[in-house]
């Protein structure tokens, strides 16, 4: 009897020990990324160019399969890319520059804001790598006064579409 108790016991922690595991396994994947800073040699994943050779916002797309950020020259790029049926199911995570808080031509990358609450302006004036951006903000506010500015109509992440590109 002494030993079917302690095997019970046994049995119970190895159980246990593997429903833990496998719980922080699970947290694991799940766990959010930071948006990684955008060095001098990095290419854009759709064109190819420099990044940092260019003004304007730029993107940053975490795939549920890769350990490293697809970068991106532009939020154009970007999102052309991440409107493909087959990398929309792939991004996990997706970061742009929040351009009411970093200069157009000098971007800080601590001001990433999560792509998906951002508010983008379509249309404007303003230039990136390949001509006509997007212009990323978090707040609603932020992009109204930059369309007044620099024209262009503003939507949210949800509302960007390949025509609108």
């Amino acid at each position: 009897m002494k030993n079917f108790v302690r095997c019970k016991t046994v049995l119970i922690f190895t159980f246990l020990s593997l429903l833990l595991g496998c719980s922080e396994a699970d947290t694991q994947q799940q766990m959010v990324k930071q948006a990684a800073a955008i060095e001098n040699s990095d290419e854009c994943h759709l064109c190819g160019m420099i990044i940092n050779n260019f003004p304007g916002p730029k993107g940053e797309i975490f795939e549920k399969s890769a350990e490293q950020a697809v970068k991106f020259c532009s939020t154009r790029d970007m999102f052309s890319y991440l409107l493909q049926p087959e990398n929309q199911r792939q991004a996990q995570q997706v970061f742009v520059h929040d351009m009411s808080k970093t200069p157009w031509n000098k971007l800080n990358d601590e001001y990433f804001i999560d792509a998906r609450e951002a508010w983008f302006v379509v249309g404007s004036s303003k230039k990136g790598a390949m001509g006509k951006t997007l212009a990323s903000f978090s707040s609603q506010d932020d992009a109204l006064a930059f369309s007044k500015e620099f024209g262009g109509m503003v939507y949210p992440f949800d509302e960007i579409t390949m025509d609108l590109l």
